[in-house]
């Protein structure tokens, strides 16, 4: 009896054994669903954060691009304004220049229509003095023939 008790605590063991062995091979196959699941999950915000990331770096690189477009058209403008600015100076130059030329002219017409107005008012005067001369001297000379013809 000892050892059919002996046989029977084997053989309990055994069943034990195979039943843990089957056992172990069940949750192979039987998926849990809670742990899939949660799996999802952590690939979803895994892709989520990755999304932030690309999105981040594209915001930095539009700002980067939109940044240079504005540098690029600031440096445009401003040599379109030096541009301008040094056109405007050439003219104003060329402009005072001419202005200068023509006041120059414009003073030696004047001194000319000057020189010219002064020798025709000295002409005039001297003719007239000589004129007045002419007459004193023939009015003088009546005066004295006048004078010697009541003497004589």
């Amino acid at each position: 009896m000892m050892d059919q008790k002996r046989q029977a605590g084997e053989t309990v063991e055994q069943a034990e054994e195979q039943a843990l062995k089957s056992a172990g091979e069940v949750p192979e196959e039987i998926k849990d669903p809670l742990a899939e699941l949660l799996n999802q999950a952590q690939n979803a915000y895994t892709a989520y954060i990755q999304a932030q990331k690309e999105v981040a770096k594209g915001y930095k690189q539009r700002k980067e691009q939109t940044e240079k477009v504005y540098k690029e058209a600031e440096q445009k403008m401003n040599n379109a304004c030096n541009a301008a600015i040094e056109k405007a100076l050439k003219v104003r130059e060329k402009a005072e220049q001419q202005a200068e030329e023509l006041c120059n002219t414009a003073r030696e017409k004047a001194n000319e229509i000057y020189q010219v107005s002064v020798r025709q008012v000295l002409d005039d005067r001297n003719e007239a003095i000589g004129q007045a001369w002419k007459i004193n001297k023939e009015n003088t000379e009546q005066a004295w023939k006048i004078f010697q013809g009541g003497q004589g």
